[in-house]
Formats: C-alpha cells, structure tokens, sequence
C-alpha cells in the first residue's frame, strides 16, 4: 500500500503543483543550449588545433 500511495502523491504534485514552462520557453531554452554548445565546442576545437600545432613544432624541434 506504500507504493500506491507514492505514486498517488507523485501523481497529484506532477500535475498540481509543478509549474511546466511553456512551449515557446522550451524552444528559446533549446535555442540557447544549442548556440552555448556551439560556441564551446568551437573553443575546444581552436585549443586542440593550436595545442597540435604546438606540439608538431616542439616535436620538431628537438629531433
């Protein structure tokens, strides 16, 4: 009877006493998530190039 009675709770808070944010809120929050990942991905990219090229000449250099 425990069980049932938690997801009846669980039930009642989901649907009474949760504020969901709107569909539009959704999509901009997406949106957002989206052009961060971007631009960190982008970031990652220029130090990993830059950190290759680094090594290749450091490589170079002392053979």
């Amino acid at each position: 009877m425990k069980v049932k009675a938690y997801i009846k709770k669980s039930y009642n808070e989901l649907v009474n006493k949760v504020t969901w944010p709107s569909w539009a809120d959704l999509q901009s929050s997406a949106i957002i998530v989206m052009i961060a990942s971007f631009i960190i991905a982008m970031i990652v990219y220029v130090m990993d190039v830059s950190f290759s090229a680094l090594m290749t000449f450091i490589y170079e250099l002392a053979a």
